[in-house]
């Protein structure tokens, strides 16, 4: 539909508007694996207060004196062992612009719709993406957290961004955030699509199955955090809608940093205890994770893989996160579709 424009003044400034943006967010990525590229998203992440929430008196001498002089090296490494060398990136990197794209796609009968992704650390960042959305006519903008289950760490620092975006916007779009999805049941049949279909390959049946979710600090609980409870409630639906007992499907924490206690149980310890009691075989599958990354690929597909069989374990597998799957893009779509009402 064009638009009669004939009234402005010669010398206004050219103004695209009457479109409506959908940015996905995810964590963040390095841009390499080099000791540099690693500092630099390490302290952006690790100075984040949604992060850390100890007294920066108490931090940052422990962070720059130590943490990034020593850290960068060993996550390097880490990152080194599961990069999409392909492409030059990492899987995180990969699978969200493989995501984006995808709903770009799926949204072709909607051409006022404009799809983009950004990250919260690293690039492209939060705040390039809206300024270009805002730029490109977008007057509404619907975030999308890329967290099935709300944690302040991930999500609220995700909706911190963005409005911290908006304060130096002239003409500021309206925003949406898109709340947790953690009960939402294409969210849960998509899962349990992919634990059937993954065991379907297999010579052998798991005597058990772990849900590893990322962990966050027992204390950030205790004051308030959703978290746990959602985390729960997911293996708690997922079980129901396999059919399985309690025992068959399990809830652990991993990826625990620094000396305070996390929520538990833990993903490590558990493994090793499971292979030490005389279980054999087991899977293990991270639902809070929309797409594979240095938690699940590193930590958990090799780790935990390794720790399993180093104890007395037989037979180990790690189920794929629903990453750019047909299910995964249902499950994203699904939930943007329905924000997205009153807008489009």
């Amino acid at each position: 539909m064009s638009v009669d424009m004939s009234h402005l003044p010669a010398d206004h400034p050219k103004v695209n508007f009457g479109k409506v943006g959908v940015l996905l967010v995810n964590l963040g990525t390095p841009d390499g694996t080099d000791y540099t590229s690693m500092r630099r998203y390490l302290a952006e992440f690790l100075t984040d207060r949604r992060v850390i929430e100890w007294s920066r008196l108490l931090w940052y001498p422990i962070l720059y004196g130590i943490v990034l002089n020593k850290r960068p090296q060993k996550v390097g490494k880490a990152y080194e062992s599961i990069w999409n060398k392909d492409l030059d990136e990492s899987y995180l990197r990969t699978y969200t612009r493989s995501q984006a794209e995808k709903m770009a796609a799926s949204f072709k009968d909607m051409p006022n719709v404009i799809v983009d992704w950004a990250m919260r650390y690293g690039q492209p960042s939060i705040k390039s993406k809206m300024n270009e959305l805002q730029q490109r006519g977008c007057e509404k903008i619907l975030l999308f957290p890329l967290y099935p289950q709300y944690a302040a760490a991930t999500t609220a620092t995700v909706n911190d961004e963005a409005f911290k975006a908006l304060l130096k916007m002239r003409w500021q779009p309206a925003l949406r955030t898109v709340p947790q999805y953690s009960d939402d049941p294409v969210y849960i049949d998509a899962l349990a699509n992919s634990i059937e279909s993954h065991l379907k390959t297999l010579d052998w049946e798991p005597e058990l199955v772990i849900t590893s979710y990322h962990g966050i600090p027992k204390s950030y609980f205790m004051k308030g955090d959703p978290y746990h409870c959602q985390c729960y409630k997911t293996t708690r639906l997922l079980r129901d809608r396999l059919g399985w007992s309690k025992e068959k499907l399990m809830v652990t924490f991993q990826s625990r940093f620094g000396p305070e206690e996390w929520l538990q149980p833990y993903t490590d310890k558990t493994v090793e205890k499971l292979a030490k009691d005389g279980v054999k075989r087991i899977a293990i599958l991270n639902p809070g994770f929309v797409s594979d990354c240095l938690e699940t690929l590193e930590e958990i597909a090799g780790e935990a893989g390794e720790d399993f069989l180093h104890n007395g374990g037989e037979k180990f597998t790690h189920i794929p996160c629903l990453n750019d799957s047909d299910d995964g893009m249902r499950v994203l779509e699904s939930v943007v579709r329905r924000e997205l009402q009153g807008w489009v």
